[in-house]
């Protein structure tokens, strides 16, 4: 083969392999576009368009008396597109956006017009379709945004971008935080955590697609599925009674210089709480909510324990109300250990005045003496009201009761004994209450609860009730005695300063020394003093549990739990009218007046308005005397004769003094109360300056 023929053959094998791999190419082109050509599409689609959820506005949470506690409102991020359809031409864009700069300037104070002007025109230039102006503006900024220069060329077309995002908001701030809560998207804490599959509603989808420097902006002006908002959840929580709460604790923590402290409000038919208060010590004299002792805060409870020691011992017939416990001089040994009472010895006493004293010493030897051989049998009636499991709360954070039975590994000889007044134990202040709350319920054992109905549009969807734990938790007879006994506490006991004249208080003073978490009670001494008790005693309606942990100032029950017990207590009666002693059951008809001393006739009938009464008989003057009846209490007029002796008997002195002054005479008064003598027999002649002496009963 020549040299020509040679390199004709090389240019032939070349054109030929060039001319495959053309064909090849075509081939795959035409296999790409026509029948591998919607998958790719769809994935350049994916590539630079996708869905994105748009976050639903959550429900909102009411509180029982119908405040709200928590709802979510609108935020938005302001975007711009520079070259929207009604600002594409230069014409307009430029010669509006000195007049949106300046403000945008005004309005935010940010920046100032110049810079905002200079920020706009590079944007324009760049041709930049999604560019941020602000981030966090509410609704009603937004409206005002709307009327800027070039905005309000048109919703869309003047290029502003307005993307919504929800902000959550707690309109009373730090009230009932803890128990509120919160969530995100790695943790749910209180009614916010545990009611979000109710409360988070449905998420919806949007379309974005991705432009320059790698920014996702929506390709259309509406969502493609809307979002389904969440359903409200309606508390127990009161919010009245909830700020009550949280002052009447915040100030006794700062008066006791405590570590922390928590008060729970429930009412006791139904369980529901109506308050719960959480402080913690941030600095010295400033506390905020930083835990929920009353579910998770969970130690010996101390001498409020006392009352489930003595449940079992009146129950199984060990002893009665008016057994005699001898305590000695307020010690008593066990195997390792000596129990001691703070007081000392209070004598041979009975077990009804041992608890009212809280005597450490009667409770574990009357315990350990009739349990010691079978412990089981005491355990056993904590266990059979289920006082060893958790409440089942409706929100998370419930630690687990420790309550040990002869089967614990760590059970010994001092075990009985010291759980006998509220040692070797761990139990949450709620779940202290929920016992207390059963003997102020007649022996009825409930589950507290935070939620009572879930609403949709206004509508119920689904509504709660208190869980029952225990029909009884034990016989009807032992549950009076339990009764009287915590009433006995605060009548006579250590619980006095927790009485009141109005209404009747049953409770227990609690004072426990807390151990040191290296050192055990060894340590550092630190104390939790608690009272737990319910009111009025004789028709229980609010249960109330104060535990107040490390106290610097004092550290018993009484002095420093309990003022804040009296104090909420005191003001939930002043503010219920439904408690005041029935007053509307005995205003029956106009036969059984409440009966008012004599003297000024207007501010009386302004009361028996009030209350929907009428007087048997109206009185017309300006001054009246009752008079007895059989049918109640009735009015009659009484007219002053000048130069005559008023009439002041049964008036109290106020209305007394203001007559004899008018008619010119002198008093002495004794006593106190309402006129029940004058030394002046009414209807004589008198003249003025003449001393009258009045008494008062």
């Amino acid at each position: 083969m020549n040299i020509r023929d040679n390199i004709l053959l090389r240019v032939y094998l070349a054109f030929g392999l060039i001319v495959l791999l053309a064909v090849a190419v075509f081939v795959r082109l035409c296999d790409v576009q026509f029948v591998e050509g919607h998958k790719w599409r769809a994935m350049a689609d994916s590539l630079s368009t996708k869905y994105i959820n748009i976050e639903a506005a959550r429900g909102n949470i009411y509180s029982n008396d119908g405040s709200l506690l928590a709802t979510s409102i609108p935020e938005y991020e302001l975007r711009m597109d520079l070259y929207a359809g009604g600002i594409d031409d230069d014409k307009v864009f430029y010669g509006k956006v000195d007049s949106l700069a300046l403000r945008l300037s005004q309005f935010f104070k940010d920046k100032s017009a110049k810079e905002y002007s200079r920020y706009l025109r590079t944007a324009r230039k760049d041709s930049v379709r999604y560019l941020l102006i602000k981030r966090k503006i509410g609704y009603q900024e937004l409206k005002t945004i709307r009327t800027f220069p070039l905005y309000n060329i048109g919703k869309y077309s003047g290029g502003l971008i307005a993307v919504q995002q929800n902000k959550r908001i707690r309109p009373f701030q730090f009230l009932a935080a803890r128990t509120i809560g919160y969530k995100n998207d790695h943790v749910g804490v209180g009614l916010e955590g545990a009611f979000g599959n109710y409360i988070d509603g449905e998420s919806g989808k949007r379309l974005v697609q991705r432009i320059a420097g790698g920014v996702w902006m929506p390709v259309n002006d509406e969502a493609e599925v809307a979002p389904k908002e969440g359903a409200d959840i309606i508390s127990t929580i009161d919010i009245n009674m909830q700020d009550l709460v949280q002052n009447a604790l915040e100030k006794q923590l700062k008066l006791s210089d405590a570590d922390h402290g928590t008060v729970i409000l429930m009412e006791v038919n139904t369980g529901e709480v109506r308050a719960v208060a959480n402080y913690s010590r941030v600095k010295q004299g400033v506390y905020e909510e930083k835990f929920n002792y009353a579910i998770g805060g969970s130690q010996d409870p101390g001498s409020t324990f006392k009352l489930a020691s003595y449940m079992a011992l009146l129950e199984d017939k060990k002893v009665d109300t008016n057994t005699m416990v001898a305590t000695g001089d307020g010690t008593y040994r066990i195997p390792g250990h000596t129990i001691k009472d703070s007081h000392g010895g209070i004598g041979t006493v009975t077990v009804m005045k041992a608890f009212e004293q809280s005597a450490n010493t009667a409770v574990a030897k009357l315990v350990n003496m009739h349990y010691q051989d079978n412990p089981a049998q005491f355990t056993d009636h904590l266990y059979d009201i289920h006082m060893n499991e958790r409440l089942g709360l409706q929100i998370p954070g419930e630690t687990k009761p420790v309550i040990k039975n002869p089967k614990s590994k760590t059970w010994n000889k001092m075990t009985l004994p010291q759980m006998a007044y509220g040692y070797e134990m761990q139990i949450t202040p709620l779940q202290m209450l929920a016992f207390y709350n059963a003997v102020a319920n007649d022996g009825k054992y409930i589950a507290p609860i935070f939620v009572k109905e879930i609403r949709r549009l206004g509508n119920p969807i689904e509504q709660f009730q208190a869980r029952v734990i225990s029909k009884q938790i034990c016989s009807e007879k032992t549950v009076k005695k339990l009764q009287a006994m915590l009433e006995s506490v605060v009548t006579k006991g250590t619980g006095k300063l927790m009485g009141s004249p109005l209404y009747r208080v049953a409770g227990k003073t609690g004072t426990a020394q807390v151990a040191d978490a290296n050192r055990g009670y060894k340590g550092k001494r630190s104390y939790q003093a608690s009272f737990c008790g319910y009111f009025p005693a004789d028709k229980p309606k609010y249960s109330i549990m104060v535990s107040i942990n490390g106290p610097k100032n004092g550290y018993y029950g009484a002095t420093v739990a309990g003022p804040v017990f009296k104090e909420i207590a005191d003001r939930i009666y002043a503010s219920d009218m439904q408690m005041y002693n029935n007053v509307s059951e005995h205003l029956v008809g106009n036969t059984q007046n409440p009966e008012a001393k004599a003297g000024q006739s207007k501010a009386v009938k302004q009361v028996y308005n009030s209350l929907g009464v009428k007087a048997l008989y109206a009185a017309k003057s300006a001054y009246f005397n009752s008079v007895d009846t059989n049918n109640g209490v009735a009015y009659q007029d009484y007219n002053l004769v000048k130069g005559q002796m008023p009439d002041v008997s049964g008036m109290g002195l106020k209305d007394a003094l203001y007559l004899l002054g008018n008619a010119g005479l002198k008093t002495r008064v004794s006593g106190s109360g309402k006129v029940v003598n004058q030394s002046i027999p009414s209807g004589s002649r008198i003249g003025k300056g003449l001393l009258v002496q009045l008494e008062l009963r």
